[in-house]
């Protein structure tokens, strides 16, 4: 935002600060550079989302463009002052002007309030607009994006880029209008006070403006540099003082080297360190200069009668105001380029993200099924899947799950097990293929209708940080604390939270930091419960506890899978007894399939599986 109307903002964003005061000019980022080349940005698009708000935009010009013109009555006061009431003791005229220059003050502080409240309302109804869109976008893709992208870039995108945004946009529109209405107001005022004089001063200002920039660029260089080795000597830190680091160092004798590398860039830092600081010595000396210069020859000027005009002390002081107010309007224009490529890098990124093509789209027209009619057959045709146009890791998959009954995979790590159990609930398509649903392909199905007819928990459980109540309740938000505590005691957990100080209202803390692992899994059961879906999905859901446990679980499983169709991810031959039929797969291949007695007698690959048994209790 600009500091308010009349005021020239020291405009401030990623790409470095803006230049008033003393300051040198904004630097533009060559990160900023490469992503609008890498995802060029259309001037239309971003006015698009400021059209609804056009009205506003209009009054916050004209706000910061009369708070210019009023402010600027400031210097014709003081000459009043100066040239009238002072030297002709006009008690009445004195009391005029200096209560004039109060109400300039005020009226232009008044405006800037309104004017910061209008730009603020409009850039924070910009940034909920993105913000929302960005956030249900970004739903929308496939699990395949997460796991290829970091969180935190994710994050950085919808947090930090567009608040950045909505910061340099402000920022940099308001600052246009307020610099520009305020060089050519100053300009006009220094040549009502005096043509000959504003002449000089705007032949003067060009060199001092050079002057200063050339200072500034050579100080930015030289910071650029130390930063650079900053950024090496602080990885240093991280990796060689990290409990592997000092592993690694110690086991490959790496710690006289290390210290010597260490050593040479901390005395890198000192030299650049020193150069830094003179440079900026030499820019805050320059400006001092220039500062002084502007005036001194106005001063002298003023003194020669060919360009003096005949003006007096007061319209001098007057005009030397002005002449000092012009260069910082003119240094701020300078900057909005620079300004300008910085804020559309944020709109930039923002969009990159907004013009994903999720790979898991929504049907236009989804075909509905109501859970409570749902059979639950689950048929798999001639499915073939592969990660990101990679080999295939499922190949010509043709299973039909039969409504109420349990069908358990099992096959060596690797084998495609996860990734089949992963079509049901659509969190993937097939690359070839169908998954049907009651015959219904599961990708015509509306998404809110297919998560309440499948459930799934999977081998890594997520809750989030809040109360256990608050956890439960995203499976069913409308569920009574009957139900709730229904729910945990079919997952064998309602004793544990029923023991807590808070119970139902206990947090779990930071990824259900606060109850062991076998405890989140069996919370996570009780929240597919509650939602009571007829398919079920289990990858390997009671893989995080132990035989005890699991044996409790596996009986509250039994009775929650009874009468339902339920696909298992296998990974204990304890779980594989009690399937109706079960599938081995082999490199995303059914190799074996039928009931576990038949694969058990065929001495099969499920047979030399559950062989492994005396030697590892997973079959996977």
């Amino acid at each position: 935002m600009s500091d308010g109307p009349g005021a020239v903002p020291g405009t401030s964003g990623p790409g470095g600060s803006g230049g008033g005061g003393g300051r040198g000019p904004a630097r533009l980022n060559p990160a900023d550079s490469k992503q609008l080349t890498r995802h060029p940005v259309s001037l239309r698009r971003i006015a698009a989302l400021f059209v609804p708000h056009k009205r506003t935009i209009a009054v916050v010009i004209a706000l910061i463009s009369a708070a210019s013109v009023v402010n600027l009555a400031q210097p014709f006061l003081v000459r009043a002052v100066i040239d009238d009431a002072l030297p002709g003791q006009d008690l009445r005229l004195l009391v005029i002007l200096t209560a004039s220059m109060v109400g300039v003050a005020a009226l232009t502080s008044a405006i800037g309030v309104i004017q910061t409240w209008l730009a603020t309302k409009m850039g924070q109804r910009v940034m909920h607009t993105l913000r929302v869109q960005l956030f249900t976008h970004l739903q929308a893709q496939s699990l395949g994006f997460f796991t290829r992208t970091r969180g935190g870039e994710v994050q950085s995108r919808l947090t930090h880029d567009i608040s950045g945004m909505q910061s340099v946009v402000t920022t940099t529109a308001t600052g246009v209008a307020a610099n520009l209405t305020a060089t050519i107001a100053t300009a006009a005022a220094m040549v009502a006070l005096s043509p000959g004089i504003s002449l000089i001063s705007l032949v003067v200002l060009p060199p001092a403006i050079w002057l200063s920039r050339k200072v500034a660029k050579l100080r930015r260089t030289v910071t650029d540099e130390r930063q650079r080795e900053l950024a090496a000597l602080h990885t240093q830190v991280e990796e060689g003082l990290s409990v592997s680091g000092v592993r690694l160092a110690k086991t490959l004798g790496t710690i006289p080297r290390d210290a010597r590398r260490f050593s040479a860039r901390s005395e890198n830092l000192v030299g650049l360190e020193l150069r830094s600081q003179l440079a900026g010595r030499w820019r805050m000396a320059t400006m001092q200069v220039v500062f002084a210069a502007i005036p001194a020859v106005i001063y002298l000027a003023a003194g020669f009668p060919a360009t003096s005009g005949g003006m007096t002390i007061g319209t001098l002081v007057a005009f030397t105001g002005l002449q000092a107010a012009v260069f910082r309007p003119v240094m701020g224009l300078l900057d909005i380029g620079v300004q300008w490529v910085t804020a559309l890098a944020f709109f930039s990124r923002i969009f990159e993200y907004l013009d994903l093509e999720p790979q898991l789209k929504a049907p236009a027209h989804p075909v509905r099924l109501e859970p409570g009619l749902v059979r639950g057959e689950v048929r798999f045709e001639d499915v073939e899947f592969a990660y990101d146009g990679g080999a295939p890791v499922l190949h010509g998959i043709s299973l039909t799950l039969v409504p109420g009954t349990t069908t358990a995979v099992v096959g060596a790590t690797g084998s495609g097990k996860s990734t089949l159990a992963s079509l049901v609930p659509r969190l993937n398509d097939p690359s070839r293929g169908r998954v049907l649903l009651d015959g219904v392909d599961v990708a015509q199905l509306a998404p809110e209708d297919l998560s309440r007819i499948v459930g799934v928990v999977s081998q890594e459980t997520y809750l989030i940080h809040a109360s256990v109540r608050e956890n439960l309740l995203l499976a069913k938000p409308d569920a009574t604390d009957a139900e709730l505590l229904h729910a945990l005691a079919a997952a064998q957990i309602a004793d544990t939270v029923g023991a807590l100080p808070d119970g139902l209202d206990t947090l779990v803390g930071a990824r259900g930091h606060r109850f062991s692992g076998g405890e989140q899994q069996r919370l996570a059961i009780a929240r597919t419960i509650l939602r009571n879906p007829p398919v079920l999905v289990l990858d390997e859901a009671t893989s995080a506890l132990d035989n005890s446990t699991e044996a409790q679980v596996q009986q509250a499983l039994e009775r929650l899978t009874a009468g339902r169709t339920t696909l298992t991810i296998a990974h204990r031959l304890s779980t594989v007894q009690n399937a109706d039929q079960v599938v081995v797969l082999d490199a995303g291949r059914i190799v074996e399939q039928g009931t576990p007695a038949e694969l058990g007698a065929a001495a099969g690959p499920f047979a030399r599986l559950a062989a492994r048994r005396s030697e590892a209790p997973a079959l996977s």
